[in-house]
């Protein structure tokens, strides 16, 4: 039996305390260390990472239907594509493209209109025949496709190192980071944060940032702010290395059943859905799950019918009623900042969301506007779908 690591000593206050240790805490973290603020603490229960990031598969895009989305994904894109030079940190970015397939009419009006709103917005997209998807992504079945988007400028990155160049940064910065660090609750007092205590005793501060992933509801309600964010398992396979040349391989979506694949290393990374979505926090690799994404290689990536199978794991989405992140700072009660429920793209946004964060606390004007993602949205029935979801 494994023995519960001892937290770490815990300092007596801080100015901001940011909870979740994932790509949107440590980019948070840092970015407000860089911005000048002083005593900042990320709390994480376990370890840096080990919640939904290092668990993803490390899609990195601007090929969104909402302008912030895109926004946000571009901006993250640009800082992905530095990532060496800025945090002497290898995050293996390929950038082989990101390829959506459509096999339903009614679907090609809506990335028709996406794309030609992400072209307005500087980003280089197109929609494609299936002629050229199948020069595009040599390995998919055609027949039955109407038409595909392609971003040629996106592609996937390694979750874990970019976790750890983030998180190297910010402690040079001063951050202190406390893994193993349980929340327990949230003090408030007068409508205002006060503090925050954990399994190693309570900080005094007066601004909290939840990014905590799926597990960011039960956080929202321990000051009374609703964030509407639903786990939802997904699976993932990685293959033994491929006879082909699994690098140039575009990140290959099938829209109408979620399946995907992109290159890992010298083999494919393989994903998608549950038969039947599991919702809650149960992790477990279900064994049948490998026989419908059999079904969905047979059906969709026939050329991929012969790889074999190397490891896997399950993970969680944050799903929200809309499929669109929550971002905002809490009118509820002064000094509650959230960022999640990001719906299968957190990874992506990590970098902007995390200047985003900065540019609240700071009272500025955000690097990309994100007023339309408050959680406020739900209260006022102003639901705001995205349409490019995995």
């Amino acid at each position: 039996m494994t023995a519960t690591p001892t937290p770490p000593a815990v300092p007596s206050s801080a100015s901001v305390v940011v909870i979740g240790g994932g790509i949107m805490g440590v980019s948070t973290a840092y970015h407000l260390a860089q911005a000048g603020v002083e005593d900042v603490v990320l709390l994480e229960r376990d370890t840096l990472g080990s919640g939904s990031t290092c668990k993803a598969a490390g899609g990195v895009r601007a090929s969104f239907s909402d302008e912030a989305n895109i926004l946000l994904g571009a901006r993250s894109l640009e800082t992905y594509r530095s990532f060496p030079t800025l945090f002497d940190q290898d995050i293996d970015l390929v950038t082989s493209g990101y390829l959506f397939l459509l096999d339903r009419e009614e679907d090609v009006a809506v990335f028709e209109s996406s794309v030609e709103l992400q072209r307005s917005l500087g980003v280089r997209s197109e929609m494609v025949t299936p002629t050229r998807i199948a020069d595009l992504s040599p390995l998919v079945r055609t027949e039955d496709l109407v038409a595909g988007a392609w971003g040629p400028d996106d592609g996937h990155a390694t979750p874990e190192s970019a976790v750890a160049g983030f998180a190297r940064a910010a402690r040079r910065l001063g951050v202190r980071i406390l893994q193993h660090t349980a929340v327990t609750g949230i003090a408030v007092e007068d409508g205002r944060i006060t503090g925050v205590e954990t399994n190693a005793g309570p900080i005094a501060t007066g601004t909290v940032v939840c990014t905590a992933g799926a597990w960011s509801g039960a956080l929202g309600a321990m000051v009374g702010v609703d964030l509407p964010v639903t786990p939802l398992r997904r699976h993932i396979m990685v293959t033994a290395p491929v006879s082909f040349d699994a690098r140039s391989m575009p990140f290959t979506l099938d829209v109408s059943t979620s399946f995907y694949f992109h290159s890992e290393g010298s083999g494919m990374l393989l994903g998608a859905p549950d038969r039947t979505d599991a919702w809650g926090f149960d992790m477990h690799q279900d064994p049948r799950w490998s026989e419908y994404l059999c079904e969905l290689i047979e059906h969709r990536a026939p050329g991929l019918a012969d790889v074999q199978a190397h490891r896997g794991w399950a993970g969680l989405y944050e799903v929200t009623p809309d499929h669109n992140a929550l971002i905002g700072r809490a009118h509820e009660v002064e000094g509650f900042l959230y960022a999640c429920g990001f719906s299968g793209h957190g990874f992506l946004q990590g970098p902007a969301v995390g200047e985003v964060l900065r540019d609240l606390h700071l009272g500025t004007t955000p690097v990309v506007d994100v007023s339309g993602l408050s959680a406020d949205r739900f209260a006022a029935e102003s639901l705001r779908p995205e349409a490019y979801i995995i």
